[in-house]
Formats: structure tokens, C-alpha cells, sequence
């Protein structure tokens, strides 16, 4: 149901009755709930978004400031959720979809590019939520945390927007494209994962091998 952009398309639009404060307040709480509890799809309350845009219904600063607005306020409650926490709660819970190995993986690819991670974080399915959380657990910055999320979420969220917008008439091939480009990027990102784990266990027997000789 909340996968289906027209479903969202006509939800938003039998709000309008009560406002258009009504719309932008529903837009924000689904791009807050998206991090909190994935996989609630709040990208397809984006694309409704962006096709009322194309029909001229809402306003591009407020539409800019719900979505914004809420996807970053959801990333704030993980950061400092993160934060307060500490890393030794989360390594000894090892959570089923947050587990000790996840964050051990998480963290050493932020000691090697935490800039590009948070920049490019909103783009990243399936664990975007858990990058925040680490953030928090590894006391990356306050203000760092907040520009490269921002400048994250602005281009995503212009991104899926302009194409929406565009392509108003035609909504429905977008989430298509958008569900695929989800398909195929988590199994992209196991098959990375399986590799660097592969490679870290070759590496102790290479080093084992070297020293008998």
C-alpha cells in the first residue's frame, strides 16, 4: 500500500481538504519514520511529492523543508542515540540487523572515508540508518554530522524530486526504476562485503605461509 505512488499520490491529495499544512506535515513524518523504522518506504512519499510539485499543488521551499526537515531529524535521534549509548551497549546487544560484526565493518570504513559515507549516505539502502548510529558511537563531530547529512539529503531529495516532477504523467515506471535500482544495489553491496571479509581471512594464512618459510 505505501509503496504504491498513486496510493500516496491520492492519499496526499484527499488532504488537501484539511490544508496544505496537512501535506507538508504528513511528508515530514514519513521521511522521519523512513530511518527509524525501515523499511517504511518514505522515497515514495518523496515521488508524490514531486509529482504534486509537477502539477503545481505545493510549494518548493516547504516541500524542500519536510522532507529535509524530517529525514534529518530521524538522523539526529540515531546519532545521538549512538552517541549516548557508546559503543560497548551495541557491540554486547549485537543486534540481528545491527550486529557487533556490522559495526566493527561500519567503523573502519569511516576511519577511511567518513566524508564521502555521510555525503552520499542518503543514497546508500539498507544501511543508512546504521550509518548514523556508528556516527554516534564514533563521536564523529556534531556540525560535520550535520553539514554532509544535509548536503545528503538535499541532493538525493532533489534528485528523486526533478525526476518526479518530470516524469508527473508517469509516476508509476518511476518506482519501478527506483524499486530496481534497490534490487540491485544491496546485492551489490553483500557482494563487496563478502570480498573484504574473504580477503581478511586469506590474509592471516598469506602471512602464516610467510613466516615458516
Amino acid at each position: 500500500m505505501f509503496d504504491n505512488p498513486q496510493y500516496i499520490s491520492d492519499f496526499l491529495e484527499n488532504l488537501f481538504s484539511y490544508g496544505s499544512f496537512a501535506i507538508y506535515l504528513v511528508i515530514f513524518l514519513a521521511c522521519f519514520v523512513e530511518n527509524l523504522f525501515p523499511p517504511f518506504p518514505g522515497d515514495t512519499f518523496i515521488i508524490a511529492a514531486g509529482g504534486l510539485l509537477g502539477m503545481q499543488r505545493l510549494s518548493v521551499f516547504e516541500t524542500y523543508l519536510a522532507i529535509i526537515g524530517g529525514g534529518m531529524l530521524s538522523v539526529l535521534v540515531l546519532y545521538f542515540w549512538g552517541k549516548l549509548y557508546g559503543r560497548d551497549f551495541f557491540m554486547k546487544k549485537n543486534y540481528k540487523y545491527f550486529s557487533s560484526a556490522d559495526i566493527i565493518k561500519i567503523e573502519e570504513q569511516f576511519i577511511k572515508r567518513g566524508v564521502l559515507i555521510l555525503t552520499f549516505s542518503r543514497f546508500v539502502v539498507g544501511i543508512r540508518s546504521a550509518l548514523a548510529v556508528v556516527a554516534g558511537i564514533g563521536r564523529v563531530p556534531l556540525p560535520k554530522m550535520i553539514i554532509f547529512s544535509l548536503l545528503s539529503y538535499f541532493l538525493f531529495s532533489s534528485l528523486l524530486l526533478f525526476v518526479s516532477y518530470k516524469l508527473v504523467e508517469h509516476s508509476d515506471l518511476l518506482v519501478k526504476y527506483f524499486s530496481a535500482y534497490n534490487y540491485v544495489l544491496i546485492p551489490i553491496v553483500i557482494m563487496i562485503l563478502l570480498v573484504i571479509v574473504y580477503k581478511k581471512i586469506k590474509q592471516p594464512g598469506t602471512k602464516d605461509r610467510a613466516k615458516a618459510e
